[in-house]
């Protein structure tokens, strides 16, 4: 029987030298995102929707890295993620505001308190709740109001708002820091949805208590001054993604994904290439393997339609995405840059996300979010950089 070692001897080799690929996080970029918006804002106050783990590229570093560049109000989904960024925050900069838009969870009462996380109140059942427990408290606490204007998802509905502006005692004892509703369609410009969510919001508001009014979210931060109330709400622009798809990006790009080259086999006509032999070489073609599948977000349905680039050449992703490998054909790309261990872009575009996620029918928000945790994580900021 073979004894087994006491102690595990240090790696030879760091983790960017094992990992089979590396996603680069511009956390200077995210800034210069927050600040164009601020420039062209008419808005007092921009916020941060950090959400999803900040949009897939990690919540704490991206919401310590907006606080810094200004963002004093921020936006996430669930009550840990209020938590985890609370925690975050509060070691740069305590006092910040943090929303969680999917409203008050039943019982957690206590738990918003003691992260002083502002529930967005989306029905008179939560307002209820919320005013019970600052009642108890003997302390009024802040909470923001979501009014529905035509989403059907959250939000006060307007038979609810008719209720309170009737009834505002309702809501005596909750701080109300803000009243907001969501577009449908901002990113289309010229669609009349946008005309009457807007016109809703300003005739809601005007039935309710004075308290800071936020409508605009990416997209509508490029609708219009009147959109833009007491403060803005992006989120996914500040990450890269196109704000206004039918013009030039305003933004900068934010993620780069580089896969390494696994092996290069050299195959000729007619054998094919992964499963299900849905692609043949048509000559002698060299293919390389690279380590990113779809368990890491690259989606299966770019399978032969994607592109990579190489030694700055564009090459074609060929046969079938599966779990853990992509293969590429480097046929036209010299033998010293493509070898085993050479860095192959998957995302790295002027227009990387967006483009990628057009050419596998999805919106950069869901490439961004996808993005897996078996990568290699670099953040740039500052000197580093």
């Amino acid at each position: 029987m073979t004894d087994c070692p006491t102690t595990i001897e240090p790696t030879a080799i760091g983790p960017e030298d094992r990992a089979a690929a590396i996603l680069t996080i511009d956390l200077d970029k995210i800034a210069e995102n927050y600040r164009r918006l601020q420039r062209r804002s008419f808005a007092p106050a921009v916020g941060a929707v950090v959400k999803a783990n900040g949009y897939g590229l990690g919540l704490e570093k991206v919401g310590e890295t907006l606080l810094r560049a200004g963002a004093r109000s921020f936006f996430v989904a669930t009550l840990d993620e209020g938590i985890s960024l609370r925690k975050a925050l509060d070691a740069v900069l305590p006092a910040t505001g943090i929303y969680i838009l999917n409203g008050l969870m039943p019982g957690a009462e206590a738990d918003y308190r003691q992260n002083y996380l502002q529930p967005v109140i989306n029905s008179l059942g939560e307002l209820e709740a919320w005013k019970n427990f600052c009642s108890n408290a003997e302390l009024p606490l802040p909470a923001a109001l979501h009014l529905d204007t035509g989403m059907n998802r959250l939000g006060l509905a307007p038979e609810e708002l008719d209720i309170l502006a009737e009834a505002r005692e309702r809501a005596e004892g909750v701080i109300v820091t803000l009243v907001m509703s969501h577009l449908a369609c901002a990113e289309d410009p010229a669609h009349p949805m946008n005309d009457e969510q807007l016109k809703l919001f300003e005739a809601g508001r005007a039935r309710l208590a004075r308290a800071p009014a936020s409508l605009a979210n990416s997209s509508g931060c490029f609708l219009g001054h009147q959109y833009h109330f007491d403060l803005l709400r992006p989120g996914v622009a500040l990450y890269g993604v196109n704000p206004t798809p039918h013009e030039p990006n305003p933004m900068a790009q934010v993620v780069r994904l580089q896969a390494k080259i696994l092996q290069i086999r050299e195959i000729d006509a007619p054998q094919s290439v992964g499963y299900g032999a849905a692609h043949r070489v048509a000559r002698l073609s060299r293919i390389a393997t690279l380590g990113v599948g779809y368990a890491d977000g690259y989606h299966r349905a770019l399978s032969s339609k994607a592109s990579a680039w190489l030694d700055g050449q564009e090459i074609p992703i060929v046969g079938r995405i599966s779990m853990d490998l992509i293969t590429v054909d480097v046929t036209g790309i010299s033998q010293n840059a493509a070898h085993p261990g050479a860095l192959v872009d998957l995302l790295a575009h002027e227009d990387g996300v967006d483009r990628l996620a057009r050419e596998a029918g999805t919106i950069g928000y869901e490439i961004l979010t996808r993005l897996g945790g078996r990568f290699h994580r670099v953040y740039r900021q500052g000197a580093s950089s």
